[in-house]
């Protein structure tokens, strides 16, 4: 259980830090609605996402592609990325270094 708070990043769409270490972050992402929205942004972190349920269509770079339970990929360091959600699920992403941001 993390002791993070839960924080409201769109309409429909939550995110909560589960761990962090100045080296790696890892955090939860729930989309309670088809149709909510990972809107498009980059960051210096290199980012890998597990889908722990749900179904996404993501835009990395000029790729899009879609997403359900079980997969996985990996966003390189500075590569514009978002993503909608097709069916309500949980994205959990990891980051590296940490996104002090988050904190």
């Amino acid at each position: 259980m993390s002791n993070y708070p839960i924080v409201e990043t769109g309409a429909g769409v939550t995110r909560q830090v589960l761990a962090d270490h100045p080296e790696l972050m890892v955090v939860a992402f729930r989309f309670d609605r088809s149709g909510a929205e990972g809107a498009l942004h980059a960051h210096p972190h290199v980012q890998s996402t597990y889908v722990e349920s749900g179904r996404f269509r993501f835009r990395v770079g000029e790729r899009e592609f879609e997403v359900s339970t079980g997969d996985s990929f990996v966003i390189p360091s500075g590569v514009e990325h978002g993503c909608i959600c097709l069916e309500p699920g949980k994205l959990i992403d990891c980051f590296t270094p940490r996104r002090d941001d988050f904190l």
